[in-house]
């Protein structure tokens, strides 16, 4: 049951913050903190469309003020969460219906020429065209899996680490049983036969929910562990060919990304966009339309059919969802290539991803004046626009992969998610606070009163743990006059705080193939045992280099 109230020490120092800010929405949310309004809490949220551009300022006290209990996934409002992440995903399958309905006609085995626009076949094979130069005819024969750090259908809770994987029964769907040969012959597959030989076969995915605002959580699903097994590898390649192929390396594109929305929100060059329920919206057909052949039998062999959602199975419209592991690939190849697309079509010298169209997943940035082509385009491809989240024309503002720029200024506010429970959590707590009120300029001095609200529920040991925001969240961050430091040999070593959490496990928990494996795999090893996340938790105060 959800409490019906914030522990005192959060609502007081949620109360200085807004009262610190002083700005009218910031002392309205104080007032409804104070009377418990936490529906009108959740329901705050400014909008830079609102601001003229000479106001950032005000602008960013508003969004610092919105945004601190935003996402707070145990605010006390009336909102099920749970229940408005499944309404979003049946309104997700019915528009992917929708979709695969709409492009069945373009399929080459169904259909007839007399029934398809031509501007709309022209463009799709357009789209192809980009996608196949992008990564190629088919994936890799061989295909190097590895694990992910999530929950697949066979292990949830805790228990998720690469051992509990190893040592669970592994299961598929029976699509991907073409996989086993290449599976078997990993030390996995290997331990497995050796000591037990049974995996079993499954539908498909289970689906779940992880938070994601005060009001809404995020559904996602949980694969079947082969499947993800080698639903990374195949992510991976498309990574690869990306990079490859075009040089737009996913690995450095959400730096890219901050700087032209920082600079566009500046010069109005690029419009930001960002659709809503990206992943849950794509649809069968569309995949099936854009990617190369065997490009689409490989995924679609490692794909999940159904989905076992409210207690009974549904086989679904879409193609994938947050949780498989080439969802985010596939989305960002779909989505550059589309807006790609659009961009030839006007200019054909334009068109290129990393110079006039970036995108990482479901993130896209193009050309201001192509805005409203590209919301047209995806609109009929199945997607819907992010109204709340996509700027583009006069609108001073830009944000995209989690970066905020109004008039080139960073509003990016701090979201706390959880309520602070142990000294690691207050520590981030005041760094998050100290960092979003340090966007403010020095003409603007803001009240510490909050951030030192925060460091009251601190032991006096941690609190002298003070140091630079270079070192994290292992010490408060703080100016250079308060750090606690000493020398030794003529280097310079600051207090530190350092939790742990850990269990040991013996070896003779797990078969040898498997302890093996775990070096193959990189799971942790400690003194003859192996960590899992779940365990011991507790803190220290050491010592940490610093220059």
């Amino acid at each position: 049951m959800r409490n019906s109230t914030l522990p005192c020490d959060l609502a007081r120092t949620a109360s200085l913050y807004f009262e610190g800010l002083d700005s009218p929405l910031s002392l309205g949310l104080s007032l409804r903190l104070k009377y418990s309004d936490w529906d009108g809490i959740s329901d705050v949220n400014p909008d830079p469309r609102n601001y003229l551009e000479h106001a950032w300022l005000d602008y960013l006290r508003d969004a610092l003020a919105a945004g601190l209990l935003r996402k707070l996934k145990e605010l006390p409002n009336s909102a099920d969460r749970v229940a408005n992440a499944l309404t979003k995903w049946y309104e997700g399958e019915a528009q992917c219906y929708q979709t695969n309905q709409r492009l069945v006609r373009y399929l080459p085995e169904f259909g007839s020429s007399a029934d398809r626009e031509g501007h709309v076949e022209r463009f799709l094979a357009s789209t192809r065209k980009i996608i196949r130069d992008w990564i190629g005819d088919a994936p890799d024969d061989l295909a190097i899996g590895r694990f992910g750090p999530g929950a697949t259908y066979s292990n949830r809770g805790g228990k998720t680490t690469v051992p509990d994987k190893m040592s669970g029964d592994p299961s598929l769907t029976r699509d991907a049983v073409w996989y086993l040969p290449q599976w078997l012959s990993t030390q996995w597959g290997a331990s497995v036969a050796h000591h037990r030989g049974e995996f079993a076969f499954v539908p498909g995915n289970r689906f779940t929910t992880v938070p994601k605002t005060s009001k809404t959580d995020r559904s996602i699903a949980m694969e079947p562990s082969i499947n993800v097994f080698f639903q990374l590898a195949l992510g991976k390649q498309l990574r690869q060919r990306l990079k490859n192929r075009t040089g737009w390396d996913l690995s450095k594109a959400q730096e890219i990304h901050g700087q032209v929305a920082r600079e566009s929100s500046l010069t109005r060059e690029f419009a930001t966009l960002d659709l809503s329920n990206a992943s849950d919206t794509v649809a069968f057909n569309l995949v099936k339309l854009l990617l190369p052949h065997r490009w689409f039998e490989a995924l679609s062999s490692l794909r999940s059919p159904k989905t076992l959602i409210e207690g009974r199975w549904v086989m679904l419209e879409k193609f994938s969802s947050m949780g498989n592991g080439f969802t985010f690939e596939l989305e960002t190849i779909l989505f550059g290539a589309i807006a790609c697309a659009v961009a030839r079509k006007s200019d054909c010298k334009a068109g290129r991803i990393g110079r006039d169209v970036f995108c990482y997943g479901d993130d896209i940035i193009c050309k201001d004046e192509l805005a409203l082509p590209v919301k047209s385009v995806l609109e009929f491809l199945g997607f819907s626009l992010n109204k709340e989240k996509s700027y583009f024309g006069g609108v001073p503002f830009r944000e995209s992969c989690g970066e905020d720029y109004f008039a080139g200024n960073s509003v990016r506010p701090f979201f706390l998610k959880d309520i602070p429970d142990e000294p690691q959590d207050y520590i981030a707590f005041a760094n998050g606070i100290k960092a979003s009120m340090d966007q403010l300029p020095l003409a603007a001095a803001w009240s510490k009163s909050a951030w030192f609200s925060i460091l009251d529920c601190l032991p006096t040991r941690v609190r002298q743990c003070r140091g630079p925001q270079g070192l994290g969240d292992i010490v408060i961050h703080d100016d250079s006059d308060f750090w606690t430091t000493r020398w030794r040999n003529g280097i310079r070593y600051l207090r530190c705080f350092r939790p742990y959490r850990y269990r040991v496990v013996p070896y003779a928990v797990f078969s040898s193939e498997v302890v093996l494996a775990c070096a193959t795999y990189g799971c942790g090893l400690y003194r003859g045992g192996v960590i899992p996340r779940d365990g011991v938790r507790g803190y220290k105060i050491g010592w940490v280099t610093y220059s």
